[in-house]
């Protein structure tokens, strides 16, 4: 078993934050250099814009209710069902967005001082940072990592252009930081059941200042990366307006007026796990609970009424930001994605609400994807992690980045979906931070495979779930005989992930795909259909246990014991001239890697 260290990282990094309370930042923290216009390029741009949307708190499962969303950038490129998080939490997630590193290489531990928020971060050497030096005009639109509200930091390094919020958990009556500036938007007071000024709706803001800006760099030669960082589904104020009734959904998130009500009856979703019956396989932070009251339900189905209603907004945003794209010709050049920090609970194993733990209901956020080299309409069968967005996006726009990267480029995975990568992800906390009222003191490390999630919680306890027969985790496999092998192999997997840094974050299994050798007929190598094995091997560490074997794409034959192979079809071989031969190789980790190669079948 390996140690768990709650103490990770550089937490001697001191500076003591103050609330920012001028009205005009100096001048040098202002936004960066003016537009240029087109004629002054001197070539047409080349490199892809980048425009990333990002919603904070929102589940998988919520994608039900945007529809937009689903067909304007999934239904155009790629949707990632199996997309998680590194670590659960506002500001730890989002400086994975910024840097490409897991928590425990880029240090912002938690969502405040002094393990996390934005003072910890290492802000020379961020996304946008390496996007503006390769040339692009950058520029961020809403909230930022939690604690920038009240740092003495204007605009961040890296950024052409700023609209970052100064007061993030507010739809009505907050601040940006635009021009040096402290900007209101709307009164603190507003009422969000009938607003005085819903055009201050900070959704409908952010989007529109999007809209604005894409339309004021398209003419423009010079590519741009543009970040918009909603608050919804997040809670958000103003909650209790004085003298007036409390309002539909006070201490949750505020919909848009005309969206109000949407969801007035709509029911509140119970899977397997929703208030989990049989928690005594679950730690004792779990194991613990009580069952949820009637009170608690009822207030989760409040919240997830008023979470989905607030959702209905960004939804008709990335259509109004798909749109300018379009009108301005962009929108054939532009990586355009669409992401969440983290998930969120509404009742599923005894938790009423919150994130920070290691269940999928926290830990899997939306990602879809479309853009130059994406096939349209994919679904893509490998799981990924947010550390893959920094990677992917620099991959993209052929820049470079200054620090280790933890994530690997998802591009070539939307090219062929179908395939696997032999992928180990690691989900880890090492803080009891928490806010909305969520579960604390759950310090955890924990390894995702295409099978398995294991964790070892801080208290030793160690939850082991096969995703594919329990997908729901109902049932702790800890302990299982018949999984004690896939427990030690998980074990000592993530021994080696919880210290990794960059290549040694998203090494591949030891594993070839071995075929006949070719001989040389009418002067050109070739395979023979006859008598065609294909073969496993395996070097890594981790037994094999299974293999599926393809031939352009159709499924001929599986192995379940050594030495792994099978002997082609003359049929499928010869059905085309260059013959696709693809293995999923899976490990007794869960690993699954896909081997493949193409050869030429002699005529």
């Amino acid at each position: 078993m390996i140690g768990f260290s709650p103490q990770m990282g550089r937490f001697a990094r001191a500076g003591l934050a103050f609330v920012v309370v001028a009205a005009t930042i100096a001048a040098g923290l202002g936004t960066g250099a003016a537009l240029e216009p087109a004629s002054a390029q001197g070539s047409e741009q080349e490199q892809p814009n980048i425009v990333v949307i990002m919603s904070d708190d929102q589940t998988q499962d919520s994608m039900r209710y945007m529809s937009r969303v689903s067909e304007l950038i999934g239904g155009q490129g790629a949707t990632f069902p199996t997309n998680v998080t590194n670590w659960p939490l506002c500001c730890p997630s989002r400086a994975t967005f910024q840097t490409g590193q897991y928590a425990h290489n880029h240090d912002v531990l938690g969502n405040q001082p002094p393990l996390g928020g934005f003072d910890l971060l290492d802000s020379s050497q961020t996304l946008p940072v390496w996007l503006q030096s390769a040339g692009y005009h950058t520029a961020h639109i809403g909230k930022f990592l939690n604690g920038y509200e009240s740092s003495a930091v204007g605009v961040p390094p890296g950024w052409s252009e700023w609209h970052g919020s100064k007061d993030t958990y507010r739809f009505y009556g907050y601040q940006l930081l635009e021009d040096g500036q402290l900007v209101q938007y709307g009164t603190r007071n507003e009422n969000p059941d009938s607003p005085a000024n819903p055009a201050s709706y900070s959704t409908d803001v952010y989007t529109d200042k999007a809209v604005q800006l894409i339309d004021e760099r398209a003419p423009s030669n010079e590519p741009f990366f543009l970040s918009v960082a909603y608050l919804a589904p997040h809670s958000g104020a103003p909650n209790n307006p004085p003298a007036q009734p409390q309002t539909r959904c006070d201490d949750t998130a505020k919909p848009a007026i005309r969206h109000a009500g949407t969801f007035g009856s709509e029911p509140l979703p119970v899977p397997p796990s929703f208030n989990e019956t049989d928690i005594a396989d679950k730690p004792a932070s779990i194991a613990g609970r009580n069952p949820l009251t009637a009170n608690e339900i009822a207030n989760a189905t409040r919240n997830y009424r008023c979470r989905a209603e607030s959702l209905l907004a960004i939804d008709e945003g990335v259509a109004d930001v798909i749109g300018a794209l379009r009108s301005s010709g962009e929108l054939n050049n532009t990586l355009v994605v669409y992401t969440a920090d983290n998930g969120f609970f509404h009742g599923e194993h005894r938790i009423a609400a919150g994130k920070n733990r290691v269940y999928e209901e926290a830990i899997r956020v939306p990602l879809l994807m479309r853009g130059p080299g994406i096939p349209k309409g994919v679904v893509v069968d490998d799981i990924s992690i947010n550390a893959d967005l920094p990677p992917t996006i620099l991959d993209a726009a052929g820049a470079t980045a200054t620090l280790p990267q933890d994530g690997k480029s998802l591009l070539p995975f939307a090219e062929e979906p179908t395939r696997a990568h032999g992928r180990e992800l690691l989900i880890e906390q090492y803080s009891p931070d928490g806010d909305d009222g969520e579960p604390t003191g759950v310090e955890y490390q924990a390894i995702r495979t295409t099978k398995y999630v294991y964790v070892l919680n801080a208290t030793g306890e160690i939850e082991l779930y096969d995703l594919e027969a329990d997908p729901f985790q109902l049932q702790n496999q800890s302990g299982n005989p018949a999984f004690a092998e896939a427990q030690a192999a998980l074990s000592s997997r993530l021994a080696a992930l919880v210290s990794c840094q960059g290549k040694s974050c998203r090494s591949k299994p030891a594993m070839e795909l071995r075929l006949p050798k070719p001989t040389t007929k009418g002067g050109k190598r070739c395979n023979s259909a006859g008598g065609f094995v294909a073969k496993v091997r395996n070097s890594s560490e981790s037994r094999l246990v299974g293999a599926t074997f393809e031939v352009n794409g159709s499924k001929v034959g599986e192995d379940g014991k050594s030495p792994f192979k099978r002997r082609l079809p003359r049929r499928a071989l010869r059905a085309e001239r260059k013959a696709e031969i693809e293995v999923d190789a899976e490990l007794v980790d869960g690993r699954v890697l896909t081997l493949h190669d193409r050869v030429r079948i002699c005529g």
